[in-house]
């Protein structure tokens, strides 16, 4: 499967806000974006480009895509998946997108980004009802627990990650530091989601 092997920054700077796609630096005074907060490339300082109807529903879309670190055609497949689904779909397709196990590792605070999670899904460090998953993109059911596997739970990773996180941030999230173990209460409402984004333009683009 393609994948996007540049720098994490650059899309930041593309998209002009922070997406957190490196973790603690994100946070950090070495963030790029603080010091260059104007598009990468040559031109990046001087253009002043004016975006169209469609180009400004393109950078919503590739924003939301960068964000949750996935490539055009999972992308796509999400947006058909949450318009067969009762209610909003630009709604549906975030709640979509949060489900991901990559994800709620992430908003679990057991890795300091949804890269960094995706890795550790990969590596099979986690456990779901008590069943290894290896595959990022699982969707998780309210109820479902997220556990570190026994020969994983002393990660320096997943530890130093979970220092800088406070307990239960997210009231569809709940956490135990001790047991290294997480539950996916339910399924949020999109305006409990902290995401930046506009969603309604996404499917204005793809219903063009």
């Amino acid at each position: 499967m393609a994948r996007y092997t540049g720098s994490s920054c650059k899309l930041c700077r593309r998209e002009k806000q922070k997406l957190f796609l490196k973790g603690s630096k994100c946070y950090s005074e070495k963030c790029p974006l603080e010091r260059r907060n104007y598009a990468p490339g040559q031109h990046g300082l001087t253009r002043r480009a004016k975006f169209s109807e469609y180009g400004v529903q393109l950078r919503e879309k590739q924003k939301v895509k960068r964000i949750y670190g996935l490539q055009e055609t999972q992308f796509h497949n999400y947006f058909e998946k949450a318009t067969r689904q009762k209610g909003i779909t630009g709604a549906n397709l975030i709640k979509l997108l949060e489900r991901r196990l990559d994800n709620v590792v992430f908003r679990l605070g057991f890795a300091p980004s949804r890269k960094a999670a995706r890795q550790l899904v990969l590596h099979r460090h986690f456990m779901v009802n008590g069943h290894l998953v290896d595959i990022p993109s699982f969707l998780l059911a309210p109820g479902d627990v997220v556990t570190v596997k026994d020969k994983s739970k002393k990660l320096d990773a997943i530890h130093n990650s979970l220092r800088r996180i406070k307990d239960n941030v997210y009231n569809w999230l709940s956490v135990d530091k001790a047991t290294l173990s997480g539950t996916f209460l339910n399924i949020p409402e999109r305006e409990d989601i902290p995401l930046q984004a506009n969603e309604q333009l996404i499917v204005e683009l793809y219903s063009k």
